[in-house]
């Protein structure tokens, strides 16, 4: 009896002087940019764990359709607890997959063009996608998709891969939106246009900057950061006439996530002031829940979008590998 008393006395110290942060420990799956020394991630996870006494890791893909594309290929023996970065074109097809559990939070603070109720998704941020371009290399940008589509093609464009990156595929509905059953030739004129083809927002990006390209697929809040954080305005939104398509990012937790008491609480966190304040000038996105004071007066300058443009989420999924196709058919010629 002596030696088991002492067995589990020396078991209870070891368990004892495990830290917190060993203990309890949350994976997030989200997308490159969000985790990157500029992006979001470091704050946030900074703030979380002050918070909950805990580990945050965040584990990065390319993109945001690379996050559900990866989700599926590890099914049930997923390490993520949340999936943060899929946006409101995925969700019913993520919802599908029978990966995903409820969040079971108060949407009160949650605030999204539209409104929002959802028992598995909660939104982190939103945006509008548009064309940035080098006023330096571009007098006259274009004022509608049509006048983007049909312009010289000696002013290339980057844009970014419809199966790997959210806005990518946030352009092949816009232009779905806009053409119809006219899409594809309208990839036709806009392919002569096009330099290339990245994977995610991060590389298109890059060589937008380093003037590879007077254009890139980006989003109306971008030039917000050459204003505040380089005090340029020489990167632009141009506005375009047929309005643009919506983007609103969302996070869920995973079915394993959904036994991790730290799930609901990061849910809950990431819809207050300790995530959402860190969003508009790190992500560069419109705060999708409470903020503890109002934005940076830039962003009541950007782009305002003519008209909201979107695809329900039942829409995109019935549609995707179809228009990826059509898409696909035309970039390979």
């Amino acid at each position: 009896m002596r030696d088991k008393f002492v067995s589990l006395f020396a078991f209870s110290l070891a368990f004892a002087a495990i830290p917190a942060a060993a203990q309890e420990k949350l994976t997030v799956y989200t997308y490159d940019s969000f985790t990157s020394s500029w992006g979001p991630g470091p704050a946030i996870e900074k703030a979380f764990e002050a918070e909950c006494g805990c580990e945050l890791e965040f584990v990065a893909v390319a993109d945001g359709v690379a996050l559900l594309n990866r989700l599926k290929l590890e099914g049930a023996g997923t390490q993520a607890d949340i999936v943060l970065g899929l946006d409101t074109n995925l969700t019913y097809e993520a919802k599908e997959t029978g990966l995903f559990a409820p969040h079971g939070i108060s949407l009160d603070k949650v605030d999204v063009p539209g409104g929002w109720d959802d028992d598995t998704f909660v939104p982190f941020d939103y945006g509008y996608f548009a064309f940035v371009y080098d006023s330096e290399a571009i007098d006259t940008p274009p004022a509608s998709l049509k006048e983007l589509v049909e312009g010289d093609p000696e002013e290339k464009i980057v844009i970014q891969d419809p199966r790997t990156s959210t806005p990518g595929l946030g352009l092949l509905l816009w232009v779905k939106a806009v053409y119809g059953d006219e899409a594809a030739q309208a990839w036709e004129k806009l392919s002569q246009r096009i330099l290339t083809v990245t994977p995610g927002w991060s590389e298109a990006y890059g060589l937008f900057t380093n003037g590879e390209a007077s254009m890139v697929l980006s989003y109306t809040t971008s030039p917000a950061y050459h204003e505040i954080a380089e005090d340029s305005d020489r990167y632009k939104a141009a506005s375009f006439e047929e309005g643009h398509y919506l983007q609103v990012e969302v996070a869920a937790a995973t079915v394993k996530g959904a036994d991790n008491p730290l799930t609901p609480r990061f849910l809950e966190f990431m819809t207050g002031p300790g995530f959402q304040d860190v969003i508009p000038e790190t992500n560069w996105m419109f705060p999708a829940g409470e903020t503890s004071g109002p934005l940076n007066p830039v962003f009541d300058t950007l782009v305002q979008p003519a008209q909201t443009l979107e695809f329900s989420s039942e829409e995109v999924a019935r549609n995707r590998q179809e228009w990826v196709n059509e898409w696909l058919g035309v970039m390979s010629r």
